[in-house]
C-alpha cells in the first residue's frame, strides 16, 4: 500500500474514531510505527489531527478558529504559531499564549483546570505534549519574545546539546512551572527584560 493510501484510510479513520494509537496503526497496516508518523505528518500540518501521547486525535474543526487564538492569552501579543503553547481546558475550551513563557505562567494560574498543554518543539516545529517536554531557561539565544524566554523540546538530548552552545538550564514540565513563577514574581508585565 502506498504512503498516500494509507494517509487516506488513517484520515477515514480519526473521523470515525477520534482518537487513534500508533501502535494499533502500526499492526492494522503492517508497517512500522515509524512509518505511520510519516504518515501522519502530513495531516498534523494541516490541522485535522494532532499527536498525543502515543497516538493522535481528531482536531474538531470548530476549535480551530477560536476569537481569542490570535492574541496571548496572558500578555496580549499576537501570537506567534511557532512558539505558541496551548492549554486544554474542560468543556472544550482552548487557550493559546504566544510563547511558552506565557504559556507555563497561564498554565500555573489554571493549576488542576488543565487538562492537556501542548507546545512545539523549537527545533522540529513539531507539536508536543507539555508534560513530555524539556524546557530551557536563561539562554543567551534571544528569539524576540516574552522574558526571560523559555524554548521547548521534546528530545533532552536536543536540550542538552543547545545549551552547550547557548547555555541555560532545562526543566521538566512541574519544574519549568513553578521556577517561571518565581522568577516574575514581583514583576510587572511579562515581558520585562531579565538580567
Amino acid at each position: 500500500m502506498l504512503p498516500i493510501e494509507r494517509q487516506s484510510r488513517i484520515r477515514k479513520l480519526i473521523q470515525t474514531k477520534k482518537t487513534l494509537k500508533i501502535s494499533e496503526l502500526s499492526e492494522q497496516f503492517n508497517v512500522s510505527e515509524m512509518t505511520i508518523y510519516r504518515d501522519i505528518k502530513p495531516l498534523v500540518e494541516e490541522g485535522l489531527i494532532s499527536k498525543t501521547f502515543g497516538g493522535i486525535s481528531l482536531v474538531e474543526q470548530d476549535k480551530l478558529v477560536l476569537p481569542n487564538q490570535s492574541q496571548c492569552v496572558y500578555c496580549h501579543k499576537p501570537n506567534n504559531p511557532k512558539l505558541s503553547y496551548r492549554l486544554i481546558l474542560a468543556d472544550d475550551k482552548i487557550e493559546t499564549a504566544c510563547c511558552a513563557h506565557c504559556g507555563l505562567l497561564r498554565h500555573h494560574q489554571l493549576g488542576e483546570d488543565v487538562l492537556q498543554a501542548i507546545c512545539h518543539d523549537f527545533f522540529m516545529n513539531t507539536t508536543i505534549s507539555a508534560p513530555l517536554t524539556w524546557f530551557v531557561m536563561d539562554t543567551t539565544l534571544n528569539i524576540a519574545c516574552c522574558q526571560p524566554q523559555v524554548l521547548t523540546f521534546e528530545n533532552r538530548e536536543h536540550a542538552e546539546k543547545f545549551v552547550k552552545g547557548f547555555g541555560g538550564d532545562i526543566y521538566g514540565l512541574q519544574d519549568a512551572i513553578e521556577v517561571i513563577f518565581q522568577k516574575m514574581k514581583g514583576l510587572s508585565g511579562c515581558c520585562n527584560k531579565h538580567h
